[in-house]
């Protein structure tokens, strides 16, 4: 019975984050959000191209199928199941995990989806908020600093793991953030070819410039 209620779990997980917000939004603009500015589905996309409600209408949805799936679907089928509630912590991180996975490889979009930063901001919510309120500080810096996103979001995910030990001392969340982080500078690897060659785009600027970003 534990075992189901972990594959139920990841699963419940993985759907909950293969809901593609940002291409959904967009699609009922008439838009389709793959084939604009850097083909990304996720929040900076979407707010670039079809304006800030939209962009932060994606942002708080995505970020709450993260928050959702570690601080509510974790506990309900942990009472479905009737899982050791002393299991309750490596529940959420097999959501938390879970769920960023279906967020970057939505089966509903071929495997294809976004960069997992607001998803995973929702998980680091309901398991490290200590570690996020530092690498979320560190964003803004760097992101009113440069004004790429891009700078933010991957310095937040280098220093997430260390934001972790520091504030938990807990090796099991130090690595699982640390994965976390990994996942999500693999998932901007385009953005660093941008920022390496110049091309990537600046919040504010024009958008034909963002149209002229390698796509993924």
């Amino acid at each position: 019975m534990e075992l189901v209620g972990y594959i139920a779990l990841a699963i419940g997980a993985y759907v909950l984050g293969s809901i593609p917000t940002g291409y959904l939004i967009a699609q009922a603009k008439g838009i389709d959000i793959r084939t604009v500015g850097s083909g990304n589905i996720g929040a900076t996309n979407v707010f670039r191209f079809l304006g800030k409600p939209a962009g932060v209408f994606v942002l708080v949805f995505d970020g709450l199928k993260g928050f959702a799936a570690c601080a509510w679907l974790a506990d309900t089928l942990l009472q479905t199941f009737h899982l050791n509630p002393g299991n309750t912590d490596y529940l959420r991180l097999v959501a938390g995990l879970a769920v960023v996975l279906g967020h970057n490889y939505t089966f509903w979009l071929n495997f294809k989806g976004g960069k997992g930063i607001a998803t995973s901001a929702g998980v680091l919510a309901a398991i490290v908020p200590w570690a996020l309120l530092i690498i979320l500080s560190l964003w803004i810096i760097l992101f009113a600093l440069t004004r790429y996103v891009s700078v933010g979001s991957l310095a937040a995910s280098f220093t997430l793991p260390f934001a972790t030990w520091l504030t938990t001392k807990s090796w099991t969340l130090t690595l699982v953030t640390a994965a976390m982080g990994a996942l999500a500078i693999y998932k901007h690897k385009g953005n660093i070819q941008r920022l390496l060659s110049g091309t990537e785009n600046r919040v504010g600027a024009p958008k034909k410039q963002s149209n002229l970003c390698e796509r993924r």
